[in-house]
């Protein structure tokens, strides 16, 4: 395993996160859901561009009264998915509120990706495709809308994620060696050649 990220899921009540997690690690549907009570945990190994890595996932409460509980596993999320229902424009109308909580108390690098939850309900649709895109471009936000009760889109909503922090990790942009980055190295190896490089780079520079 080559690295370990932190995941969150957050967003209102009732728009399916906990039914999103256990498609993406069970791959099927949630037939029974109850909401969330506080936080709930689950992982999964992810191929992400030949990299071998684990995601750590909280699923957090979206009711209003386990705000408190929930926001202190905010601290040092590499990514999160910031979701909605396409069939409800409360939990649309909510999002302001969820982005500020996440980008104040997670990594300030957090890597949010918008899901737009329950395409499948497309003739209950209170929330078009464009005006979600226009909201994510604006915050700039990833955005994919997905179904937890087919499945489309779900480990596609997890990868693109993890596949943008793996970018900022090659690019430096992301140190998994700063404290809070959400962001752990799995081999002790890869660390050391990581750091080896690093030692490299100021010499190459001084050369140019």
């Amino acid at each position: 395993m080559d690295f370990l990220f932190k995941f969150l899921v957050i967003g209102s009540a009732g728009t399916g996160k906990s039914c999103l997690l256990h498609h993406f690690i069970e791959n099927k549907f949630k037939q029974e859901s109850n909401h969330t009570i506080g936080v709930e945990f689950g992982s999964k190994v992810v191929n992400v561009g030949g990299r071998s890595v684990k995601l750590q996932i909280w699923d957090t409460a979206g009711q209003e009264r386990f705000r408190s509980v929930t926001r202190s596993y905010y601290r040092g999320a590499a990514g999160a998915l910031l979701v909605y229902d396409i069939t409800s424009r409360e939990t649309y109308n909510a999002l302001t509120n969820w982005l500020t909580d996440a980008r104040t108390l997670a990594s300030p690098n957090i890597v949010i990706l918008l899901v737009g939850n329950k395409k499948d309900l497309e003739a209950e649709r209170e929330v078009t495709f464009l005006e979600a895109s226009r909201f994510a471009q604006e915050n700039e936000l990833m955005f994919l809308e997905t179904s937890a009760l087919t499945g489309e889109n779900v480990e596609e909503a997890f990868l693109k994620c993890s596949k943008t922090i793996l970018a900022k990790i090659e690019t430096g942009e992301l140190d998994p060696e700063r404290i809070g980055s959400g962001i752990q190295y799995g081999d002790a190896s890869l660390r050391r050649l990581n750091r080896q490089q690093q030692r490299r780079q100021p010499d190459c520079a001084c050369k140019i």
